[in-house]
């Protein structure tokens, strides 16, 4: 057997990404702390230092997905001007974007943010991504493009949608005629449902 360093340039990092692959390839079924530090090529013990548990894992990954998927929205609305159609249009698209490339990881994101042991930070992550959707939809009421009415209650058919419609394209359950012009068609809907009426 031979021996493995303990020390990693940033071991933390390196974890993640081996964890997101191998989530992506085989499940959060298949992860574990030992198996990803031999295949980065640390000793099994080093891991431990960053994250106790696998759960741990978990959580960590969630929060970089939360993190990302704010930065891809945020990154969304830039340069698209200030009307709520084209902000919606990007953010939407951003969102199905992110969901469709990240599958296994918005699964987990999802999931783990609900259980009893998630930490502060995951909850405020997850929270923030809904703070712009909700920003969005604020603005847009603000500026008269958007139905009156309680913002969440306008924003959830939103994301409802989305969120359905990313779960659908994941799945392969669209048909292909639909696959084409299926997001247009979404947003289309989207943006009927909230114009003022």
């Amino acid at each position: 057997m031979k021996n493995r360093p303990y020390h990693h340039g940033d071991l933390p990092a390196a974890l993640l990404a081996r964890a997101e692959q191998t989530l992506r390839e085989k499940g959060s079924g298949a992860l574990s702390l030992r198996e990803l530090a031999r295949e980065i090529g640390v000793s099994p013990a080093a891991p431990n230092r960053h994250f106790k548990t696998k759960q741990a894992l978990l959580d960590a990954l969630a929060l970089t997905g939360f993190e990302r998927l704010a930065e891809t929205l945020a990154a969304s609305q830039e340069g698209v001007g200030a009307a709520f159609a084209a902000r919606m249009d990007a953010a939407a698209r951003a969102y199905v974007g992110f969901a469709v490339a990240n599958a296994a990881l918005l699964d987990l994101m999802f999931s783990v943010k609900h259980s009893p042991e998630a930490s502060e930070a995951l909850g405020a992550a997850a929270q923030q991504w809904s703070e712009q959707l909700l920003e969005l939809i604020g603005d847009g009421q603000r500026r008269g493009e958007v139905r009156e009415g309680q913002l969440e209650r306008v924003a959830l058919p939103v994301f409802a949608a989305l969120h359905g419609y990313a779960g659908l394209a994941v799945s392969g359950m669209l048909p292909a005629e639909v696959t084409e012009h299926g997001l247009d068609d979404l947003i289309a809907s989207i943006l009927r449902s909230c114009a003022p009426q």
